[in-house]
């Protein structure tokens, strides 16, 4: 046994592996060769983009004049591929959404990845190349981005955060304090479907159904309606994580309004309302990934409408309900036998993981 005093270096191994390992090591985070070879091997492989094979700590853009919108998001879910997508697309689609809810059109999106050691390296980059198509299909590149390790066991395979910067259409003026008494609220299809998908897939659990998630970008169909109505479009929100419910709590407490749906026009599913009965839960409160609440002045309502269902994505559009004076963010739902109930924002996640 050694006299000498323990050194820092005692609890350090030097993380050497294969020159081309088949899952994610630590030295992939150092910054050195092995992070630049696992850059190129995953996520330079395919990329198009001029700004991205740079490798420049950052992106130079030209984009045209106007108002900048920018969003920022960070995905984690389990399991990171379910029917209908993977974290790739859906980090995609979620951060090109959240730009077309503030009336503007992607321009570029920066990505960053957090990996656990011991993550597979194909998996990896099936989760790369599905963000690559997902852009490409938008037509806007991924410029710019970054790749941390962390150590095995203190993560959860790959977290996915990304940026987006689009330019808002000139005319927009899409603020959730815009909602007014009288404005109609559509939204652009079925709800509950992503969340539904989502936990089935996680759980194991079978609803007999070939339900996919609906994970998609919205940016066309927001053109649609913003070019039918204008700026009798108050509001855009894209009800994800708390589903419609937080969505239009959330609007109704911006505006100091109240919110009044009609429970026959929502348009849920047979098969999300028949597997939240089961699980207990509110298919008003499960994510979405591609749909669109759109609240609009009441004259804008059928051009609104017209316009969603002449987009693919937006066949099954509806008007569910009507802003109202009252309470500000009292959101009530008329029952199908005639009462009505409140509905409330969820308290923490009745889903965890979905996005």
């Amino acid at each position: 046994m050694s006299d000498r005093p323990p050194s820092v270096a005692d609890g350090l191994a030097c993380p050497v592996p294969l020159s081309s390992p088949a899952t994610v090591q630590r030295g992939h985070g150092g910054g050195g060769r092995m992070t630049k070879d696992l850059v190129e091997r995953v996520f330079l492989a395919g990329a198009d983009a001029a700004a991205l094979r740079a490798l420049h700590d950052g992106a130079v853009l030209d984009v045209p004049a106007g108002r900048l919108a920018i969003s920022t998001d960070a995905f984690v879910v389990t399991p990171l591929f379910f029917p209908g997508g993977d974290i790739g697309s859906l980090a995609v689609h979620g951060t090109v959404n959240d730009l077309a809810m503030c009336g503007a059109r992607p321009v570029a999106l920066s990505a960053a990845f957090v990996l656990e050691e011991g993550f597979p390296i194909d998996d990896l980059a099936r989760v790369a190349a599905s963000m690559r198509a997902a852009a490409a299909a938008v037509g806007v590149p991924v410029v710019t981005g970054d790749t941390k390790v962390v150590d095995r066991g203190r993560g959860d395979g790959v977290y996915v955060v990304t940026t987006g910067v689009g330019v808002v259409r000139e005319g927009a003026r899409v603020d959730p304090r815009r909602a007014a008494p009288g404005d109609r609220v559509l939204v652009s299809g079925d709800l509950g479907v992503h969340g539904v998908v989502v936990l089935s897939v996680r759980e194991g659990l079978r609803f007999e159904t070939d339900l996919v998630s609906d994970s998609a970008p919205l940016h066309d169909l927001v053109a649609g309606v913003l070019d039918a109505a204008g700026d009798r479009v108050h509001v855009l929100r894209d009800p994800t994580r708390g589903g419609l419910a937080s969505a239009l709590v959330e609007i109704a407490e911006s505006a100091g309004v109240a919110v009044a749906l009609d429970e026959r026009a929502l348009p849920v599913p047979e098969p999300v309302r028949g597997a939240c009965e089961i699980l207990g839960l509110d298919p008003l409160a499960v994510a979405n990934e591609g749909k669109c609440v759109a609240v609009v002045a009441p004259g804008a309502a059928d051009a609104a409408l017209a316009a969603m269902r002449a987009h693919p994505l937006g066949r099954r559009a509806a008007i569910v309900g009507e802003v109202v004076a009252g309470p500000a963010g009292r959101v009530t739902v008329g029952g199908r036998a005639g009462g009505a109930r409140l509905l409330e924002m969820p308290r923490g996640e009745q889903l965890p993981r979905i996005c």
